[in-house]
C-alpha cells in the first residue's frame, strides 16, 4: 500500500489478508470514495472555524456564569467543552491526521485507542445537553422543586458525573471495526457495538429530548391560554428565549445526527460501506453533517441570547466586563436560588408588598 496514492484508491485489505479471508477477487473490490478530497477540505474548514468559535463561546459562558451564578450557563459551558473535545479527537486526530496524513498506516493499537477516545468525546458532547433539558423542564413544570435543587454547586457535580460516565462509555469501542476498510461482513460483536452506539448517541437522548420538550411546550400552551386572565403575570422575555434556545439545540442535534444513525444500521443489515459505493457516500456525508453539530451552537446562542451577544462583543473589543453581578438593594433582593420561571413572578411581587412595613402615617393612631 503506497501512501502517495489518492484517498479514493486505497485498498481496504492488505495482500496478506487475501489468503486468510479466502475471498474471490470480485469480493475484494472496495467501494470508491466518490467525494475524493472534499471531506479533507470540509473538515479542515470546520476545524479552523469551529475550534476558535467554541473557545470564544467558552470564554463568554464563563463570564456569564461568574456574573449570574445560573446553572444554565454551567450546562452550556459543559456542552461547549465537549464539542471542543469532539473536534480535536474526531476531526483533527481521526479524520485529518489518521486518514488524510498517515492514511491510517499507524499501529493498530493506536487506532483502537483513538477510536475509544473519539466515541468518549462524542458521548460527552451529546449527553451534556441532557442535564440542560432536565433543568429547563423542572424550572418550567416544577418551579418550587427547581428553587430547591438547582444551584451552581449541584450543576457542577452533575456535569462531572455526566462527563465521567461518557468517557467510561467509550472504552468498549476500543474494539470498533473500521467500516471503510474491513472487508468481512459485520460480526456479532460489530452488531452489539453498533446498536450500543446508536442507542447512546441517538435513540436514548432523543427520546429524553422528545418527552421533556413535549411537556415543556404543553406547559407553555397552558400558560398562554391562562394569560388573558392574568396579563400582569405573563412570562418574561428571558424565559421564552431560554426555552427557544433549548428547543433549537435539541432539534438541530436530532436533524444532523439522524442520517448517520440510519446509515450505520443500513450498513449492518443491508449493504456494507466496503462493498457499496452508495453506502460509502452516504456514510461520508452523514459524518460530515453530524460533525457540523459541534460548530453551530455559537450562532444559535448569538441569535437567541442578548446577554451572550453583549459579552461576545466585549470580548471581541477587548473590554473586560464586571465579573460579579451588581448587588441589588435589600428590598429588591430575590431568593438565593430563585427559578427563572415566571409562574412565581407575581407571587414574589405580592410577597414583597406584604412584607413591606407600613408607613408612619398608617401606623399613627388617631388622636
Amino acid at each position: 500500500r503506497r501512501s502517495t496514492k489518492a484517498m479514493i484508491d486505497w485498498p481496504n485489505v492488505t495482500a496478506s489478508s487475501y489468503e486468510e479471508l479466502d475471498l474471490k477477487p470480485e469480493e475484494l473490490q472496495r467501494s470508491k470514495c466518490v467525494l475524493g478530497f472534499i471531506p479533507v477540505i470540509y473538515y479542515s474548514v470546520l476545524l479552523c472555524v469551529g475550534v476558535p468559535v467554541n473557545i470564544l463561546t467558552a470564554v463568554a459562558l464563563c463570564r456569564l456564569a461568574c456574573r449570574t451564578k445560573k446553572p444554565l450557563y454551567y450546562y452550556l459551558l459543559a456542552v461547549t467543552g465537549s464539542d471542543i473535545l469532539s473536534q480535536l479527537f474526531i476531526i483533527f486526530v481521526g479524520f485529518l491526521l489518521e486518514t488524510a496524513v498517515f492514511h491510517r498506516d499507524v499501529p493498530t493499537v493506536l487506532l483502537h485507542v483513538v477510536s475509544a477516545a473519539e466515541f468518549a468525546a462524542n458521548h460527552a458532547s451529546i449527553w451534556s445537553t441532557v442535564p440542560l433539558t432536565v433543568d429547563r423542564y423542572v424550572a418550567l413544570c416544577h418551579p418550587l422543586l427547581h428553587r430547591q435543587i438547582s444551584y451552581p454547586a449541584r450543576a457542577r457535580k452533575i456535569i462531572a458525573a455526566v462527563l465521567v460516565l461518557s468517557l467510561t462509555s467509550g472504552v468498549p469501542f476500543f474494539w470498533w471495526s473500521d467500516v471503510w476498510r474491513d472487508s468481512h461482513p459485520p460480526s456479532a460483536l460489530d452488531a452489539v457495538l453498533i446498536w450500543t452506539h446508536v442507542t447512546i448517541i441517538y435513540f436514548l437522548p432523543c427520546s429524553i429530548f422528545l418527552v421533556l420538550n413535549s411537556l415543556i411546550i404543553r406547559k407553555l400552551k397552558i400558560r398562554q391560554r391562562q394569560q388573558p386572565c392574568q396579563e400582569e403575570r405573563g412570562p418574561p422575555r428571558r424565559l421564552g428565549k431560554t426555552t427557544a434556545m433549548l428547543l433549537a439545540l435539541t432539534s438541530v442535534f436530532s436533524v444532523l445526527w439522524a442520517p448517520r444513525t440510519v446509515v450505520v444500521i443500513y450498513h449492518l443489515y443491508v449493504s456494507s460501506v466496503h462493498q457499496d459505493w452508495r453506502v460509502h457516500l452516504a456514510y461520508d456525508l452523514s459524518n460530515m453533517l453530524a460533525m457540523l453539530n459541534t460548530a453551530v451552537n455559537f450562532f444559535l446562542y448569538c441569535f437567541v441570547s442578548r446577554p451572550f451577544r453583549s459579552v461576545v462583543r466585549d470580548i471581541m473589543l477587548l473590554r473586560g466586563g464586571p465579573l460579579h453581578p451588581r448587588r441589588p438593594l435589600p428590598q429588591q433582593q430575590a431568593p438565593t436560588n430563585a427559578s427563572n420561571s415566571s409562574l412565581y413572578s407575581g407571587n414574589n411581587k405580592r410577597s414583597q408588598r406584604d412584607s413591606t412595613p407600613l408607613s408612619p402615617r398608617r401606623n399613627r393612631k388617631p388622636s
